[in-house]
C-alpha cells in the first residue's frame, strides 16, 4: 500500500474509472479496464484506490502506458505477479477532487445515475441506470415502468438537467 499522506477520502466521494482485469509480464504490471475517455486518461490520476472485497487501498501508479488496444500499468509496492495477481478484479476509483471541473452545461455520467427523468409535458419516465456510446451521441437508459433509450441531445432532447432537485427535463414521447 502506498498512501499518498491524505487520509482516503470516502467512499461517496471516490468515483470508479476503471478495472485490474489482468496480469502483464512477471515484474508486477497489470492490464487495466479503463472507463475514461480517452482510455489513456485512467494514467493522468495518482493515487488510485482498489477497491475489492470490501476494502480499499490506495496505490500511487509508478508507470503506466498504452500497450495495444488495452492500458498497462505498475503500481509502487506491487513488484512481482504474484502481488499483481492479489489485485486481479479490483476496481480503481479516484476522489473526485482529482477530476478536472467541467464547462457550465457538461456533466460527468455518475453525476446522471439516479437522477428522475421527466418529459415537458411532466410524465414521469423513471431514473438514469446506465448509459450506452453510440458514436454519434450518448443514450440514457430511463428505467421505469418500462425501459426507455433517450438520445443526450442538450437543447434538442435533454431540456434541463437540475442536479439540485435530482431530475432531466426531456423533450420525449413516453411511449417511444
Amino acid at each position: 500500500m502506498n498512501d499518498d499522506g491524505d487520509s482516503p477520502a470516502a467512499a461517496g466521494d471516490r468515483l470508479n474509472v476503471g478495472r485490474i482485469n489482468g496480469l502483464y509480464g512477471v515484474a508486477g504490471w497489470m492490464r487495466v479496464y479503463s472507463h475514461t475517455e480517452p482510455r489513456a486518461g485512467i494514467l493522468e490520476y495518482s493515487p488510485w484506490y482498489l477497491e475489492r472485497a470490501g476494502t480499499c487501498r490506495p496505490y500511487r501508479v509508478a508507470e503506466g502506458r498504452v500497450h495495444g488496444k488495452g492500458i498497462v500499468v505498475r503500481l509502487d509496492g506491487v513488484a512481482d505477479r504474484e502481488q499483481a495477481r492479489a489485485l486481479l478484479g479490483s476496481d480503481i476509483s479516484v476522489e473526485r477532487r482529482q477530476l478536472p471541473p467541467l464547462p457550465e452545461g457538461e456533466f460527468y455520467w455518475v453525476d446522471l445515475l439516479g437522477l428522475e427523468v421527466v418529459t415537458v409535458t411532466g410524465v414521469v419516465l423513471g431514473a438514469v441506470a446506465d448509459f450506452i456510446e453510440t458514436g454519434a451521441n450518448d443514450v440514457l437508459v430511463v428505467r421505469g415502468d418500462r425501459e426507455h433509450l433517450v438520445p443526450y441531445l442538450p437543447d434538442r432532447v435533454v431540456t434541463a438537467v437540475d442536479r439540485a432537485a435530482g431530475r432531466i427535463t426531456v423533450d420525449w414521447d413516453p411511449d417511444f
